[in-house]
């Protein structure tokens, strides 16, 4: 299978989806029945051999729970990152008030997530009847979203998974990160990452920058953004007062949860302002 034919029936799932329309039955308001959530997907390709994937066992990065390729799927060629950005209508309704996040938002969040579930299933069934074994860490039983080894919800490790689709999506050249910690791709940082290992042994994509943070500007938009104040030039973003401001949101519109004001109202939103043209 070629990368035009693979990325053209992925693309044409993502636009006829009944999973990326917000059904009138969900709506948090009637006039968000029929909302389409995400535009167009843009892919990334790394080996599943990419020095990158072992470089993300060390502490620094996620630590030694992270699972490489190999360890989630034996005979493992390639891994497949995937960016859905966030349509305009989305991203324009949660610039609106930058204390809370829009409904469209909240949408965004959970029933976008429940639509690149799909998604996913739907690219793994693809390879699988062309005869390569595939699958996608998230719908794992083995993905665990925290560190087996860190309890303190206060510390930075405790939300370190063993699978990062940005990381991978970093491996296969689709974006560097920001100051909010968020992946900002050609399409900007607006929008969801989902990843799927293949035995199928496609051309790896050459990451087109050198650093980890090239796309970002530091301009500091986020940090002003940020209703949790847990973002600062020092540290990036810090995962617990994030966390706990999530919650907050949650305690109100359960079980709808989100924010995105780093992914808004700031140059990287649906553009790279480091990319070289």
């Amino acid at each position: 299978m070629k990368k035009e034919e693979f990325e053209k029936a992925l693309v044409e799932f993502a636009k006829n989806a009944a999973g990326n329309f917000l059904a009138k039955e969900a709506a948090l308001r009637p006039d968000l029945a029929g909302m389409r959530i995400y535009d167009d997907p843009i892919f990334g390709y790394a080996s599943a051999e990419d020095p990158y994937f072992a470089e993300a066992k060390k502490p620094e990065i996620i630590g030694p729970h992270f699972m490489t390729p190999q360890e989630w799927l034996s005979g493992a060629k390639s891994v497949i990152a995937v960016f859905f950005p966030f349509t305009p209508k989305l991203r324009e309704a949660n610039r609106q008030n930058m204390t809370w996040p829009s409904e469209e938002w909240l949408h965004g969040r959970i029933d976008g997530q429940a639509f690149q579930g799909g998604f996913c299933r739907f690219a793994v069934e693809l390879l699988v009847k062309e005869g390569f074994p595939s699958m996608t860490p998230p719908l794992d039983s083995r993905f665990s979203g925290a560190s087996p080894s860190v309890k303190d919800k206060t510390l930075q490790a405790f939300y370190t998974s063993n699978w990062s689709e940005r990381h991978a999506a970093y491996a296969a050249g689709l974006g560097t990160f920001g100051l909010s910690r968020g992946l900002i791709s050609r399409k900007g940082v607006a929008g969801r990452y989902s990843s799927i290992i293949t035995s199928l042994a496609f051309v790896p994509d050459k990451r087109p920058y050198k650093g980890v943070y090239d796309y970002c500007n530091n301009c500091g938009a986020c940090i002003r953004n940020c209703p949790a104040n847990a973002i600062s030039a020092e540290n990036g973003k810090l995962h617990y007062p994030c966390s706990e401001f999530l919650d907050s949101v949650k305690a109100k519109h359960a079980p709808y949860y989100g924010c995105g004001k780093c992914q808004v109202k700031v140059p990287c939103e649906d553009k790279a302002p480091g990319l070289t043209p």
